[in-house]
């Protein structure tokens, strides 16, 4: 008792305590880690998630792809995470398939549980899902992906014994739940398709702008390059990939051949096809291309890639005053604002 008693304590210095500007400027200064290199991957099974602009031609580039991995004895599995559903309408021939959340939501009802014989099905060694989406007007989108990605993780997703998963995903939505596998890691790396037009281009540099985003936040998903589809030879698809540092995977021609075989969901992604070459070295770009770290372009660099003629560059931002939105009159109203002379 009596040493206890006879410890002097010193005042404590009064320090201040970091604000939140400190921690962010904290947080900024750390660099992310860095990009994985080729062969570095620390998961047995690839997941790679590719992004194109509705209409660009990536649901059909997917469908043949796993095709020809699948001939090539890769262990394949699809999934649809676009809410039209078509990646699995090409690969099985035009038939649609259940998706998870219609089926997830008639099981619910019926008390039971989903089991994987009722959202997966296989073609020639290729094993495919669709996720589905909501009717039009009645729910969200994103909101779906999120849902069929936890159901899968139910299902045992992270168990399963696949060289590659293929996220099948659509590009023009920025909400969260279709860029959920580059915000959570949930993929090792990201393929964008585009062609050599400014609108799928756009999509194109908004999912590296994505990538590059989270990278910042300490996210380790990287960009393996670019599938150009429909590629007329002009360039600008070409001329974007050397400006984001990505490489181009391979370039599916404008051809009419492959715009009637893709119209009738036929598979061209085969050793018999003559388009099988062009596959299968998609195919090997695809398991050997590593993550990069992206340079998104500005909205200026963008379209500095074409000519100002076909996109319209030139045109003056001229700022309209508070006339113009009154139609060119404006009524003086007299002040309501009360007004006391000074004594």
């Amino acid at each position: 008792m009596s040493s206890c008693g006879s410890v002097a304590l010193a005042p404590a210095k009064s320090t201040k305590q970091p604000s939140m500007a400190d921690f962010l400027r904290v947080e900024a200064s750390i660099e992310p880690d860095a990009v994985p290199e080729e062969g570095s991957e620390t998961k047995q099974t690839q997941i790679i998630a590719i992004y194109g602009k509705g209409g660009s031609g990536k649901s059909f580039a997917l469908a043949n792809l796993s095709y020809m991995m699948a001939q090539q004895g890769k262990r394949v599995l699809l999934i649809g995470c676009d809410p039209k559903s078509d990646t699995t309408s090409l690969l099985f021939g035009g038939r649609a398939t259940p998706t998870i959340i219609e089926t997830s939501a008639k099981k619910k009802l019926a008390g039971e549980d989903v089991k994987i014989s009722d959202v997966c099905f296989k073609r020639d060694g290729v094993f495919a899902m669709e996720l589905g989406g909501p009717e039009v007007g009645r729910g969200c989108g994103g909101r779906g992906i999120i849902h069929g990605f936890e159901l899968l993780e139910k299902l045992g997703f992270h168990e399963w014994g696949f060289d590659y998963v293929l996220l099948d995903f659509l590009g023009d939505v920025v909400c969260g739940g279709f860029g959920l596998p580059i915000a959570r890691d949930m993929c090792q790396k990201v393929i964008v398709v585009g062609s050599n037009d400014l609108q799928s281009l756009y999509v194109a540099n908004n999912v590296c702008s994505a990538v590059e985003y989270f990278r910042k936040l300490g996210g380790n998903v990287g960009v393996a390059g670019m599938i150009i589809n429909k590629d007329d030879g002009t360039g600008e698809a070409q001329a974007f990939a050397d400006a984001a540092g990505i490489p181009v995977l391979a370039a599916i021609p404008a051809n009419e051949d492959i715009r009637r075989k893709s119209a009738n969901y036929q598979i061209i992604g085969t050793h018999a096809s003559e388009w099988g070459p062009l596959f299968a070295g998609l195919s090997e770009n695809v398991a050997t291309a590593p993550p990069v770290r992206p340079t998104p372009l500005t909205q200026d660099d963008l379209l500095a890639l074409f000519k100002a003629d076909v996109v319209g560059r030139g045109v003056t931002l001229e700022p309209a005053s508070f006339e113009d939105m009154c139609g060119g009159t404006i009524i003086e109203k007299p002040s309501l604002e009360v007004v006391y002379e000074a004594v």
